[in-house]
């Protein structure tokens, strides 16, 4: 809840009170237009087909957005539907020759502010220029527009509307009783009717203070659309301590969204918000992420500390993008490391590090951190989270959390390289305190298994095989072309092995396509033969057998555990 109480004004309007009462926004956070054809027709029935006099349609929950305008918390597809409505009976009443009605109904689609300058009532933006062309416009722009979903409803429910309006106006018309005149005053009536049906409808205005009290309500009441983000509120914040040279163009609200779009066009399940609240803890205070935009308001008041957030913004996206896609940055041959590391982190589906990776990535690229310091704080996380999370699944608490994020922070405010040394160095100290025992993960470490049966855990035994090549034999195997080889063949039956012992990684050694295919079906021997002679790491527990079974598995899962622990990813 908000740290005071929240200023709630309450009032009964009508539509027409309503509408003339300010300028309404759709904030980005609202869900775009979402109501179906079947769902404009039953507002139809239920406001002007069959509904009695005094119509309710439910409160409408606001808050002040900016001068003159309201922010719509809820209600956004009722009043939409609305202004459509008035729109389709503004055009009717243009089609019969009626220009004066029309231009007075459009004065509550359309109408001048105090700088004489012409803004439509209901604003959007999510379906920018499709409503305010194609149905608000006295002119009925012909706007070409590519039309996505929304925009899709937006048409079969205007369409919708003005079906039903001309379909009442030729019933009229096919009266034999009526001439020509009185033809004519009867659709006039008609239409004045129903438009003052329309204008009648009744509402409660609720009027909320701040945004903050919006996020509260928002989340309270709107549980049929897309709950508020935390993003939504950042960038309203940002771009209004920002304010825009000219009224049609905001570049800090187009830089905002271009972040917004660059993560929504990731392969990736990139999250804006969790970068934000990565990103923040990264720089700021820690916070949650459920209070980190009030944090954000308590911290960014000014228009320089508004724009320096978002240059900020901005630059740590393409590196946090970089960290769940390190495929796609061109990195140079001494920076391989960095990206082999990011691509671990992100096959171990850990989250807890990103604010510190963040920080680090920073600084590397403005050349406050060194190639060699950059690669040790990374490498430190990596085996770190090998040990901890991707091996022995230990439960990670809220304290490793804020870990990172201090460390984080701290980098990021040390004054030299040497302080931010000294700041990782401090990290990989409690990383090395928090490492569990080694039986532990000897034990756990037994258990990966990988066949085609065992299918789950197959690409962390190629990581764990590929990296042990690549630092104890110094084979690269390219990843494309990496295969894993059972040294006795998957589905069991001789010796007496089941499937698990088959694919457990003590049987298994990592080749590339070309060995794979001379090791074929060969028996153990033929294969340990050809694999000494190939460009391909085999440990030396393995060089020394003569013969294969499931206790000379076991022995080397332990003895490559052993290995894993102590040599590869020794924090």
């Amino acid at each position: 809840m908000p740290d005071t109480p929240m200023k709630i004004e309450s009032q009964d309007r009508t539509i027409e009170q309503l509408l003339n009462t300010a300028y309404f926004e759709v904030p980005r956070f609202q869900r775009p237009y979402s109501w179906e054809r079947a769902e404009v027709e039953d507002f139809w029935n239920d406001t002007i087909a069959d509904a009695d006099s005094d119509y309710f349609i439910g409160s409408i929950v606001l808050f002040n957005y900016a001068q003159d305008t309201f922010g719509i918390v809820d209600g956004q597809q009722r009043l939409t539907t609305i202004t459509m409505l008035l729109c389709a009976l503004r055009d009717a009443l243009l089609d019969e020759g009626l220009e004066p009605q029309a231009r007075g109904l459009h004065r509550l689609i359309e109408r001048p502010d105090i700088n004489n300058k012409n803004q439509y009532v209901l604003q959007t933006e999510t379906s920018y220029p499709y409503l305010q062309t194609a149905i608000q416009s006295f002119q009925r722009e012909d706007e070409k527009v590519e039309p996505g979903i929304e925009e899709r409803r937006l048409f079969e429910g205007f369409s919708l509307l003005r079906d039903r309006i001309g379909e009442s106006i030729t019933s009229i018309r096919a009266n034999p009783a009526l001439g020509e005149k009185k033809q004519k005053a009867a659709v006039r009536k008609h239409l004045t009717k129903m438009r003052d049906r329309v204008l009648g409808l009744k509402t409660i205005m609720v009027a909320l203070a701040t945004e903050d009290d919006a996020y509260v309500i928002f989340e309270t009441l709107n549980t049929r659309g897309r709950d508020l983000t935390v993003s939504d509120l950042v960038r309203t914040h940002i771009t209004r301590l920002l304010p825009q040279g000219n009224k049609n163009v905001d570049r800090s609200k187009e830089r905002f969204n271009a972040v917004v779009a660059s993560f929504e066009a990731s392969r990736e399940e990139v999250s804006v918000n969790n970068f934000l609240h990565h990103y923040w803890l990264s720089r700021y205070e820690y916070t949650t992420e459920k209070k980190l935009y009030r944090a954000l308001k308590r911290e960014i008041k000014t228009k320089a500390q508004a724009n320096e957030f978002l240059n900020a913004f901005e630059s740590d996206s393409n590196l946090y993008r970089n960290i769940y896609e390190p495929n796609t940055r061109q990195w140079k041959n001494e920076e391989r490391s960095i990206r082999d590391s990011l691509n671990a982190l992100m096959l171990f589906r850990v989250r807890q590090q990103l604010p510190f990776v963040l920080a680090v990535l920073r600084e590397y690229q403005v050349g406050a951190l060194s190639l060699r310091n950059t690669k040790q704080a990374l490498a430190a996380v990596e085996n770190f989270h090998f040990i901890f999370t991707a091996v022995t699944s230990q439960r990670s608490s809220g304290g490793i959390s804020f870990m990172y994020a201090l460390h984080a922070r701290q980098l990021d405010r040390a004054k030299n390289q040497g302080l931010k040394i000294k700041e990782i160095a401090a990290l990989i100290s409690k990383l090395r305190a928090k490492l569990p025992p080694y039986d532990e993960f000897s034990a756990n470490f037994r258990e990966i298994l990988a066949s085609e049966k065992f299918t789950k855990r197959k690409p962390l035994a190629t990581y764990i095989l590929m990296r042990m090549s690549a630092e104890l034999g110094q084979f690269a195997i390219d990843r494309s072309r990496a295969t894993l080889e059972h040294l006795t063949m998957q589905g069991g039956g001789k010796g007496g092995l089941s499937d698990e012992e088959v694919a457990e990684i003590g049987n298994i050694v990592l080749v590339d396509e070309d060995i794979n295919k001379k090791l074929g079906n060969k028996r153990f021997a033929q294969k340990l033969a050809i694999l000494k002679s190939s460009p391909a790491w085999i440990d030396d527990y393995l060089a020394r057998q003569r013969s294969w079974n499931a206790a000379k598995i076991r022995e080397r899962s332990d003895s490559l555990a052993a290995l894993a622990f102590n040599t590869v990813w020794k924090v």
